[in-house]
């Protein structure tokens, strides 16, 4: 149990046995919230449930308050609980507590912070699902290092999570890119061909042809149309599939699951959803065209789901693809991580989960937004090679992936965000990827220069660790497991990088003020305990950054 919570059941044990022994009406409380005061003065935590329980109990809140602390008993935990103005109780951390949980946070290992959820979920998250007829740009980036962020905290959570890239392989898109690239590979061949004004204009489209017409020669020529169109297609698909899939390795995002559209039709999910849609009565037929009557569950209007010359749009495949996740795999909560361009999405995704007879809480939609690209104070519109869209291969390359998952995780999903490239080159405390990871160096250095002198810290006694810095430090680290719940429960990512930062604040400030490995005689006791709570120090960054698939370097 995280120490908040430990915290609140304290406060719930003491409230009944306050409400046990008359000192205070039998109310009924469902939530007791704990939370970490803005000022540090007034102690570790801190609980306003006596102001919450005035009015239903009738009483001045100081007066509840004090009733409540004199029940509370420390458990080996409180140093105190001390009532204060107009009705908190403010809970201090015993200092033996705190210093026990260096060698916890050792013991624990790379593991510290991971939570038994106790009502653990099967969670898929799904993210990226680029349409494979072009190269990932960065806003696909920020939807995967987020995804796959997310997926890592909910594990670390205590849930079963599946990362899914849903790969549409059918649909209108799909023909729009065929004729666009059938239109290219004949230029490439010599022949007046005009790109459909529903195409794809972007140069890689040209690029792609090229290297098509290099490895095929012009065997396409003499086939029909369709049929050319047909398998140009399939072999630029699956062109692009790949490079989304080196792209995606490159930002270090992985999947448990890729997920073809095209097999929601060869499979039947497609006509099982369509039949549970009309037996509910959501399912019409005008115009030619098969239409859901989403504008019943709260939806700005109905969404065609077959046209009249029978294809289905891709808001059938998502009927389809939504039954497949609740109906067949079962998923006890399903997030969906979209672009910017889905906003408008939403409401529809929402009626299908109501049409399909799922609670509303099952599916949680989260839209990223847009990214702008700085460079200095000047805006990056354009791409410096082909002159169009800025890929994610290209800011890779510029910045590295430690920077780009760490700035694209650093803002709320839904907040705009600008991404200035010269920031995240600087090798100065400004950047704070850098600022983050020559903690984690200097902390491997310190240990490093400890086995160099052979110095065996594993007796080391951490009751020793009394200064003010070190104490903060613990305070620190032990805030992890904490943040992960918390993220967990809200779906929150972002607040991880900023954890990291201020845990290298801490680490910093402690190195300024203690010296670890020290060579005075009479301080080899002191180092030794220093020296656990450097290694437990270490542990804890090393695990957000691997929280954040970050590296952790142990020399810059």
């Amino acid at each position: 149990m995280i120490v908040r919570d430990q915290i609140a059941e304290l406060v719930r044990r003491a409230l009944a046995e306050a409400q046990a022994a008359d000192a205070l009406p039998s109310v009924a409380v469902e939530d007791i919230a704990v939370e970490r005061p803005q000022n540090a003065e007034h102690g570790d935590f801190a609980t306003s449930l006596p102001l919450k329980l005035a009015r239903p109990m009738r009483m001045n809140p100081l007066q509840i308050a004090e009733r409540i602390s004199t029940h509370i008993r420390g458990d080996g935990l409180l140093e105190s609980a001390s009532v204060a103005a107009p009705g908190f109780i403010n809970f201090s951390l015993k200092r033996e507590w705190l210093q026990e949980r260096v060698d916890a946070i050792r013991t624990a290992g790379a593991t510290f912070g991971d939570l038994d959820a106790g009502q653990a979920q099967s969670v898929q998250v799904e993210f990226v699902s680029a349409n494979p007829v072009g190269p990932l740009h960065i806003a696909h980036a920020r939807g995967g290092v987020i995804g796959s962020a997310l997926a890592n905290i909910l594990q670390a959570a205590g849930h079963d999570v599946t990362r899914e890239y849903y790969f549409n392989d059918a649909g209108a898109q799909i023909g729009h890119f065929q004729r666009t690239l059938h239109a290219r590979y004949l230029q490439q061949c010599g022949r007046d061909a005009e790109v459909p004004e529903d195409g794809y204009q972007g140069e890689y489209m040209v690029d792609l042809a090229a290297e098509i017409r290099a490895e095929e020669g012009d065997r396409f020529l003499g086939m029909p149309e369709p049929e050319a169109s047909e398998a140009l297609g399939a072999i630029g698909i699956a062109k692009f599939m790949a490079r989304i899939r080196d792209d995606l390795m490159s930002l270090r995002i992985e999947f448990d699951e890729w997920f073809n559209e095209a097999s929601l039709y060869v499979n039947g999910q497609f006509e099982s959803a369509m039949a549970l849609l009309r037996d509910k009565g959501y399912v019409t037929e005008r115009e030619r065209a098969v239409w859901f009557a989403s504008t019943l569950l709260g939806d700005e209007k109905d969404k065609v789901l077959v046209r009249g010359n029978g294809i289905p749009t891709y808001f059938a495949s998502d009927v389809a693809y939504h039954y497949n996740k609740f109906f067949e795999r079962e998923f006890d909560h399903v997030i969906n991580i979209w672009g910017a361009d889905h906003q408008g999405h939403a409401l529809f995704m929402n009626a299908v989960v109501a049409a399909l007879g799922m609670p509303e809480d099952k599916l949680t939609l989260i839209i990223n937004q847009l990214v702008t690209l700085k460079r200095g104070g000047e805006t990056v519109r354009l791409s410096k090679r082909t002159g169009d869209i800025i890929t994610l291969r290209e800011v890779i390359d510029e910045v590295g992936a430690d920077a780009c998952r760490y700035f694209f995780l650093s803002r709320a999903a839904d907040s705009q965000m600008e991404f200035d490239l010269e920031l995240a080159k600087r090798q100065s405390q400004e950047n704070p990827v850098y600022y983050i990871q020559y903690a984690h160096a200097r902390i491997a250095s310190i240990l490093r220069l400890a086995a160099e002198r052979g110095m065996d810290y594993g007796d080391g006694d951490a009751a020793l660790l009394t200064h003010e810095a070190e104490l903060a430090l613990i305070r620190k680290m032990m805030e992890l497991p904490e943040l992960i719940g918390m993220m967990a429960h809200n779906l929150e990512a972002h607040h991880l990088p900023h954890y990291a930062s201020e845990l290298a604040t801490a680490f910093h400030w402690f190195y300024q003020n203690c010296r670890v490995v020290s060579g005075v005689e009479g301080e080899e006791a002191l180092s030794k305990a220093r020296l656990k709570l450097v290694d437990a120090a270490r542990i804890t960054l090393a695990r957000c950054l691997s929280l954040m698939v970050m590296d952790a370097p142990t020399k810059m």
